[in-house]
């Protein structure tokens, strides 16, 4: 028997099929965009100078985000979007960068160029996807709660 005046928290806009499939959706944007920038990061290594450190914190971020989000935490989708902005912003300006390295005197990467830059420049596409996925999550309102009295009475009056 549930106690006097306890309480069950629901999230009824998680039920829905359109919540589920954009978590799931964002949830792999994140992590493909972690696994193409540790392959940058990977590829690039050697000749990428002063951003090792910021190829992994983004891989480390993403990672987290991807495990939060899969948690359902809702909050984290405008970092995301905001954190993806700045990750197109910058693959838009590096990936062609990669095929301006085929030329002589400059350092062999650990992945040929072209292959560097196409990585490189298929995160910017990614990201916008991720921008506007991560948007349309915040949109659906998967913090919202609803209490109802334990022992499946009826649910209080849901908020606007």
């Amino acid at each position: 028997m549930a106690a006097q005046g306890a309480v069950v928290v629901e999230h009824p806009n998680r039920d829905k099929a359109e919540s589920r499939a954009t978590k799931t959706i964002v949830v792999v944007l994140l992590l493909v965009s972690a696994a193409l920038t540790a392959l940058v990061a990977v590829g690039g290594w050697g000749t990428v100078q002063g951003a090792k450190s910021l190829h992994v914190a983004y891989v480390l971020v993403y990672l987290v985000l991807a495990f939060q989000i899969a948690r359902w935490r809702s909050g984290l989708l405008p970092v995301a979007a905001a954190l993806a902005i700045v990750l197109l912003i910058f693959a838009a300006i590096s990936g062609p960068q990669w095929f301006a390295r085929d030329k002589d005197g400059f350092a062999d990467p650990a992945f040929d160029e072209t292959i560097l830059g196409l990585l490189t420049l298929a995160l910017a596409p990614l990201q916008g996807l991720l921008i506007v996925f991560a948007a349309r999550g915040f949109q659906q309102r998967w913090s919202v709660e609803v209490e109802r009295p334990a022992g499946g009475g009826p649910r209080a009056a849901q908020p606007a």
